[in-house]
């Protein structure tokens, strides 16, 4: 399951937006069979109409969306990587997620507190998403320092053999001393060769920027604040904590009241989904319709692997047939009677929106 961390100053949105995630789950509650789950986590479903169209098709029992799981990471402060606030707690719950989400103040409001206040650079007054991100990107620069420096003294790096690492290493010292995260500095087999020092600023990282209601921004798909090259996403966590409260019909009027043409959290998770490089595949029969997420890329047995672990190496085949095909034509029966369903071996790549049915030997 897809994990995304959200993480931010105090202050600027960050419970709100959790908060909204919350209210999707606990209407989804009947669906899913979670227990138990923390309070700062909230598992919520990847939005995907096919799902519903194949359980009309295939007379399905249930309808079983893939699903992302979001963990709200108490507010950082600056200081954080040498104890402040939460400190190294944390950091450590950054290291669990696959995605670090930035909520960023982009909202003014004289009642709420900022959690910076006296601290913007010259020439830097009021909202200031620019500077929120930068005060959350350097502490995560300097904890990944931290570490850099406890293994630029590791004696197993001065042993022959590797060189290469600490090559890696002397670069990566050198990088974050002038305030760049690690994403920047690797290219090709460094990126590998880094991975067990679980760097931070590896991570993959999606910026939200946290409007007012009446901000016409929240129409737009994506953008950037002046001075951050590259995009996010314009939400209004208090518009998505009103959305989540609402039925699926009084939700869509509400939206087409504001001009916008899918819920906030909704472009989150397709975000999430394109930040990472993940697809869909589907499934579908009587027991259930099932999205299953994989990476792009991904060969047909190890896809089959994520329905079940046996599944990769008692791989024969896969019964595939392109969703709007396998629609048009009401089914496997029709779309194969009319050659629309392929079977495919294992080097096949998986792509999203495959239905698919693999054949497994004993």
């Amino acid at each position: 399951m897809l994990k995304v961390g959200i993480v931010g100053l105090p202050n600027v949105g960050k419970s709100t937006l959790f908060n909204a995630l919350l209210k999707r789950q606990q209407a989804l509650v009947a669906n899913y069979p979670f227990a138990t789950i923390e309070p700062n986590v909230g598992i919520v479903e990847v939005p995907d109409k096919r799902l519903k169209v194949l359980g009309e098709i295939s007379k399905s029992v249930k309808i079983v969306p893939a699903t992302v799981e979001f963990v709200d990471i108490a507010g950082l402060v600056a200081g954080a990587a040498t104890g402040a606030g939460l400190g190294n707690k944390f950091l450590t719950h950054i290291r669990d997620v696959d995605v670090i989400l930035q909520v960023l103040r982009d909202f003014d409001d004289p009642d709420i507190v900022w959690a910076r206040e006296g601290d913007l650079p010259a020439g830097r007054q009021g909202v200031d998403p620019k500077t929120d991100y930068e005060v959350i990107e350097t502490e995560l620069i300097l904890k990944d320092l931290e570490t850099i420096i406890k293994s630029r003294e590791s004696k197993d790096l001065k042993q022959k053999g590797f060189e290469k690492k600490r090559a890696l290493v002397e670069k990566l010292y050198d990088g974050f001393n002038t305030g760049r995260p690690s994403r920047t500095l690797l290219v090709g087999e460094e990126v590998e060769l880094a991975r067990d020092l679980f760097l931070l600023t590896m991570k993959k990282e999606i910026k939200v920027f946290n409007v007012s209601e009446d901000d016409k921004r929240i129409q737009m798909d994506s953008g950037s604040e002046p001075g951050m090259t590259d995009g996010g996403l314009y939400i209004c966590a208090k518009i998505e904590s009103e959305l989540s409260s609402l039925s699926e019909e009084d939700g869509k009027a509400y939206m087409k009241e504001l001009g916008i043409g899918e819920s906030g959290l909704d472009k989150l998770i397709r975000k999430a989904y394109t930040t990472l490089g993940l697809i869909s595949f589907l499934t579908t029969g009587v027991t259930e319709s099932r999205a299953w997420t994989v990476s792009k890329g991904t060969k047909a047995p190890q896809a089959a692997s994520v329905i079940h672990t046996d599944f990769e190496k008692k791989f024969i085949k896969a019964k595939v047939c392109v969703y709007d095909q396998f629609v048009a034509n009401g089914g496997w029966k029709e779309a194969s009677e009319k050659g629309k369903v392929r079977f495919e071996g294992k080097e096949y790549l998986v792509r999203d929106g495959d239905v698919v049915e693999f054949m497994i030997g004993a």
